[in-house]
């Protein structure tokens, strides 16, 4: 098991919306800085522009800090798939997430089914194994009936409570369905707070621990520790009034997390 940080940790401090957004380099040492081994370079569009040149600096980098790097993209089209395969041969990655659906294109059962399976036998022979995230788009039984239709050991499960909790599925029940094909954690807290006004509520991230997410249930269950899965830190935080502040806000949440981490580790 290694932890670590998503690009959802730096959500806001890699964006336009402050002065001097952090750059992957940035990210990474960060991880580094907090004790982490591992960095998941997730739904982060510019990486597909990326120059071999600049891929492999990265990787470098990665490296000389001790760093494991993970990829993460959304859909299963093979052209998709293919192009981040190819990053993640630059990159000596092999976990890969994604998920049914993206912005272009959507997969019903038997879509997924069938564009996975002509996918596996690269993911076999590169060593890569992809991890589908759970979340409120499609079902968990739906998702679980595709991987165990497949059982293959390089396809598993991304396993995100927090994200399900939208369609009316429970975490603890999502936890349970899913722990035996996990191959990957995303690891964020949540609440409900009430919206302006009181009328309805809204679904917000929180300091790791005092949300709603089953965090030590979760551990016990999927045994991360004993199966070498990996934990990945990523955020819900919302804009904390000003760039300065919700920076601020972010930094903290994101140490807090890894201070949590690092005592499961050891």
């Amino acid at each position: 098991m290694k932890i670590g940080l998503s690009t959802y940790a730096f959500t806001w401090r890699g964006s336009r919306h402050v002065h001097e957004p952090m750059t992957l380099a940035d990210m990474l040492q960060e991880t580094a800085t907090l004790g982490g081994t591992v960095f998941q370079i997730c739904d982060y569009p510019a990486i597909e522009n990326f120059s071999t040149d600049q891929l492999e600096a990265l990787h470098r980098r990665a490296r000389e800090l001790g760093i494991t790097l993970e990829l993460g993209t959304r859909g299963l089209t093979p052209e998709k798939l293919t192009r981040y395969l190819d990053i993640a041969e630059v990159l000596d990655v092999s976990l890969l997430r994604s998920m049914f659906n993206d912005a272009e294109s959507q997969s019903t059962a038997a879509e997924a089914e069938a564009r996975l399976r002509e996918i596996a036998p690269r993911l076999a022979r590169q060593g890569v194994t992809l991890a589908l995230e759970t979340y409120e788009q499609v079902a968990v039984a739906t998702l679980m009936a595709v991987i165990e239709a497949l059982d293959h050991p390089r396809i598993g499960v991304c396993l995100d409570p927090a994200n399900c909790v939208a369609a009316l599925e429970m975490p603890d029940d999502v936890i349970e369905r899913t722990a035996d094909r996990v191959t990957n954690l995303h690891i964020k807290d949540f609440r409900f707070t009430r919206a302006d006004g009181w009328v309805g509520f809204r679904l917000l991230g929180c300091p790791l621990g005092e949300g709603l997410l089953p965090f030590g249930a979760m551990l016990e269950r999927v045994k991360p520790v004993e199966r070498g899965i990996n934990l990945i830190v990523e955020h819900w935080l919302d804009w904390q009034q000003d760039a300065e502040r919700t920076a601020a806000v972010e930094a903290e949440w994101t140490r807090h997390s890894m201070n949590i981490l690092r005592s499961i580790e050891s």
